[in-house]
């Protein structure tokens, strides 16, 4: 008995090394899609108001949330059901790495067809390439995903979450910067200069090539993030030396009852499993929403270079990142459910002061306010503490063998979220009364509705467990 209670007690310790390679797949995951949200609403925007003979942007606002809603409805769809099946795969390669595999290899090929023939004002072929792209994406997302608490004991999946993040962050990083490179509002020709009047033609002006690089880069970092993981995280392997480490990790998790292998989850275990979903689906409605348009936001709605958005994707970005590496560290000190609470009330804070901003000066002409990237930093640090906890608040419910399966409700609820946002904000753009000073508005209401319902989520108590602690905690990292 003894020696059972010290087996249990010893400190859990995260193998680094191993998580940022699971990153990989993160990190080919959001390059992706910080190109697809980034380009394709704008593309979207452009080939509608050709096809439908009008040149106010605010009248093809709807068609274009629908065609990125329909996107989401796919993904609503097809996560849970590739998430239950790789649950059930069982390969030589592992359970989730055929579906990571063939999923970034199609991408990776079709995704570079979106602008080339957005540049042929191919309506119908953007958006038939955009489904496969979707299609696939969703083939690997799950599993992909899935990986990390498939192999991290669940005391440290909020750590290990943070860094697979930060791994994602460092794709969009990527995005971002090519950005900065292949100017989109230099292609459209629609950047005005301070005093309100047209800049004059770059280089990028019509060219096909100011459009094709993000795609292409995207797709051959994509491939390289896949390969890097297939090489270095051999899935069989691990799983069955984590095999004891994770039965440990289940012990001591944060739920409301006990995690049963052999029977349904409890009635306290399933409200709280509701209330996360619930909030989760109001703050992807805020967060999907705002991204959504933003690109539109900046390059229609302020005249500004699509180089804004960039900024203020980095900005957004260096705000995440420092979340993601600290928001593990504050849950262990404060609880998962109150440190969700307070990134969601910084978030916000940060909408609340855009909103006031804007009424107060108005829509920024020509240039984004500096004022515009401190929101940006608050706004995104926040959601990066949400972020880092509410997944593994979520995939605590479940046992080992249901992590896929739990895991594709999590993103439902998300993909739920960004099904139905960009129709609600597309169709409220359009309306008379409304303009670009809407988008803080809609964010700041649906993360006020997210807080309150994530405010009735239990408290789960840190149970006493040990961690490594210094050079001993990196000690799997070089193994």
């Amino acid at each position: 008995m003894a020696t059972q209670t010290n087996s249990q007690n010893q400190g859990f310790k995260l193998n680094y090394k191993r998580t940022f390679i699971i990153g990989f797949a993160f990190f080919g995951i959001l390059l992706l899609w910080q190109v697809y949200d980034t380009w394709c609403p704008t593309f979207l925007t452009e080939l509608f108001k050709k096809s439908l003979g009008v040149s106010d942007e605010k009248e093809v606002q709807y068609l274009v949330g629908i065609m990125m809603a329909l996107d989401n409805l796919a993904a609503l769809i097809l996560l849970p059901i590739f998430g239950k099946i790789s649950d059930k795969t069982h390969t030589k390669i592992g359970k989730r790495m055929p579906y990571i595999l063939v999923g970034t290899f199609v991408c990776a090929v079709a995704f570079p067809f979106i602008p080339v023939l957005f540049h042929y004002s191919q309506t119908v072929g953007v958006i038939i390439i955009m489904a496969i792209v979707v299609l696939f994406a969703m083939m690997y997302r799950n599993p992909a995903v899935a990986l990390m608490p498939d192999m991290t004991p669940k005391p440290l999946r909020s750590k290990a979450n943070g860094i697979i993040n930060i791994m994602g962050y460092l794709g969009g990083a990527f995005a971002t910067l090519v950005g900065f490179v292949f100017v989109l509002s230099d292609y459209l020709g629609t950047t005005l200069k301070k005093d309100g009047t047209p800049a004059p033609y770059t280089w990028a002006h019509g060219n096909i090539w100011a459009i094709e690089g993000p795609f292409l880069v995207a797709s051959v970092l994509m491939l390289i993030s896949a390969i890097v993981l297939f090489v270095l995280v051999k899935e069989n392997k691990i799983a069955d030396e984590m095999k004891d480490e994770m039965a440990r990790g289940d012990a001591v998790s944060e739920s409301a009852d006990k995690v049963d292998d052999d029977k349904p989850l409890s009635k306290a275990n399933k409200t709280m499993l509701w209330l996360i979903l619930g909030a989760e689906f109001f703050w992807f409605m805020a967060d999907n929403g705002v991204r959504t348009f933003l690109n539109n936001y900046v390059i229609y709605g302020t005249g500004s270079s699509s180089i804004g958005t960039g900024i203020l994707t980095i900005v957004g970005g260096v705000g995440s990142v420092i979340g993601f590496a600290i928001g593990g560290i504050i849950a262990s000190k404060i609880g998962r459910k109150y440190t969700v609470v307070g990134g969601l009330g910084l978030a916000l804070l940060g909408y609340l002061i855009w909103i006031i901003m804007t009424f107060a000066i108005g829509l920024p002409k020509g240039s984004l306010p500096i004022w515009l990237f401190v929101i940006w930093f608050i706004k995104d640090f926040g959601m990066s503490l949400v972020h880092v906890n509410s997944f593994p608040m979520v995939v605590e419910l479940c046992n080992s063998k249901k992590i896929g399966a739990f895991t594709g409700y999590y993103y439902a609820s998300s993909m739920a979220a960004q099904t139905i946002t960009p129709i609600a904000l597309g169709a409220l753009l359009m309306a008379p009364n409304f303009n670009w000073s809407l988008l803080p508005i809609y964010g700041g209401i649906c993360v006020a509705i997210s807080f309150a319902i994530f405010f009735l989520v239990k408290n789960v108590k840190t149970k006493k467990t040990a961690f490594s602690k210094g050079l001993d905690a990196l000690g799997e990292a070089e193994d």
